[in-house]
């Protein structure tokens, strides 16, 4: 069988032709096939970084071997790599490797500098299709303990769990056994709020350290994630770049919802989770 290109690859392919031309993230999307908040989750679920961020920094270490080489007018390279005032490419450029354009071009030399190298485009690791199923949900209120992720520090989840799991059972008007995981709040950059949590009958009550999201009727396509907890993020992936793409639904704005339920063991990490993405027709 031929082997199918996801949209992180596709994306990364079109990045990579043509990062030094004046793309922008709508134009990646649609050679991906996806939408720009879709790509978004699907570039950085499997490159571990976002495509806007990876298009920048592949344009400045671009910029950098240039000025290095001798590049003589820094701001025709400036617009030439999608920037506008010469002070906002210098800002850039600094931002990214702690030095001026005018101090590489002066060195002719980028050994000291951290380059951004192309990600090597290689075979996804896509899990076989999980159990899946369309659901109304009713609209909840959930609360407890919320932080704002980017893609590089997303793995301090579960250190936040652990700090939630002693409220658990506790909280005042809480409903169920039920715990949600909520991502909510995202961005084109890979960004995320994401709370740990409890549905809860009404705020009223809460500890004020709890944060609270209202989580609306929606229509989910939720998967059955398998398999240890610290697994999860493989299945992350290929809801984004395999499942999702081949249902024929279109994700739809709303938050994110890990759901474990009563016979998830948070001391092994085995049991219960569902990851629930709310799509339109």
């Amino acid at each position: 069988m031929r082997p199918v290109s996801t949209p992180a690859q596709k994306a990364l392919w079109f990045i990579e032709s043509h990062f030094a031309e004046n793309i922008t993230l709508d134009d990646v999307a649609a050679c991906a096939g996806v939408s720009r908040f879709h790509l978004a989750r699907a570039f950085e679920s499997s490159m571990g970084c976002s495509a806007i961020r990876y298009m920048r920094e592949r344009r400045l270490t671009e910029a950098a071997r240039r000025l290095a080489k001798g590049a003589p007018d820094i701001l025709n390279l400036a617009l030439e790599m999608g920037y506008g005032p010469h002070e906002a490419f210098t800002r850039a450029f600094r931002d990214q490797f702690g030095v001026t354009p005018e101090q590489v071009r002066t060195r002719g030399t980028v050994d000291d500098l951290k380059l951004k190298e192309p990600i090597k485009m290689t075979e996804n690791t896509v899990l076989p299709q999980t159990r899946t199923r369309l659901e109304t949900s009713q609209a909840r209120l959930i609360a407890g303990l919320s932080q704002r992720y980017t893609c590089e520090n997303s793995a301090g989840i579960p250190s936040q769990w652990q700090r939630f799991l002693p409220n658990f059972g506790h909280v005042p008007g809480q409903v169920g056994r039920i715990a949600y995981g909520v991502s909510y709040n995202q961005d084109e950059q890979g960004n995320f709020d994401y709370l740990c949590g409890i549905e809860v009958k009404d705020f009223a009550k809460l500890p004020t350290e709890f944060d609270r999201v209202r989580v609306p009727e929606h229509k989910y396509l939720v998967f059955t994630h398998e398999g240890h907890i610290s697994g999860i993020r493989a299945t992350w992936n290929s809801i984004w770049n395999q499942w999702l793409p081949q249902s024929g639904l279109q994700l739809a704005d709303g938050p994110f919802l890990e759901r474990y339920d009563e016979t998830f063991d948070p001391q092994t990490g085995f049991g219960g989770v569902e990851i629930w993405i709310p799509v339109k027709e």
